[in-house]
């Protein structure tokens, strides 16, 4: 029998640069991206959870409410550390649909018990919502946090990471700005 896997799409960004909260935007045949994406990693792990400050979605989810005031991924993680009691699990921005199932499978297949994290990394960069996190990662989160540095990238360089190099930026597109979005629109319906 295998071991129950879990994943968590991050959905609890401000939005500030849309100027409108992106996970509840309609993506696909989906009323929100949150559940398209949902819809998608649902298909791939057993057990599917968003993090957010609060419950803004108007359909049945499996929350975990971030436990601190600040907003940001790194607290996101160690909510979700906090929350569930699971050794790693799969953590994906809601606003990269284009993440397929291909994608987290080649992430998923670099996992080794010496590990903290797994992220991908493609030309313009790290991704680090796009990866396989593991508990092991808390205390040095935890150290973060008291230190008042959010940033996921000092995070993963004093964590034993492994990046994944993609060659492509293209499945791990953000929609930060409307623009965006509206250009993702039209590439998913020409799909």
């Amino acid at each position: 029998m295998t071991e129950t896997t879990y994943a968590v799409i991050f959905a609890g960004g401000k939005s500030s640069r849309m100027g409108e909260d992106k996970a509840l935007l309609p993506f696909g045949n989906y009323s929100t991206l949150t559940e398209f994406q949902l819809a998608k990693l649902n298909t791939i792990f057993d057990k599917v959870y968003i993090s957010a400050k609060e419950n803004k979605f108007g359909f049945d989810c499996m929350m975990i409410e971030d436990n601190y005031t600040e907003n940001s991924p790194l607290v996101g993680i160690i909510s979700i550390f906090e929350t569930l009691k699971v050794e790693e699990v799969f953590i994906l921005s809601v606003d990269a649909p284009f993440v397929n199932k291909e994608t987290i499978e080649k992430l998923l297949e670099h996992n080794e018990s010496m590990l903290d994290v797994i992220v991908a990394q493609s030309p313009s960069g790290l991704q680090p919502l796009c990866g396989l996190y593991k508990r092991s990662i808390l205390p040095l989160a935890h150290i973060q946090l008291a230190k008042g540095n959010h940033r996921l990238k000092d995070l993963l360089r004093l964590a034993n990471t492994f990046f994944v190099k993609f060659d492509e930026d293209t499945p791990f597109t953000n929609l930060n700005h409307p623009e965006e979005y509206q250009k993702a629109l039209r590439t998913f319906e020409n799909r």
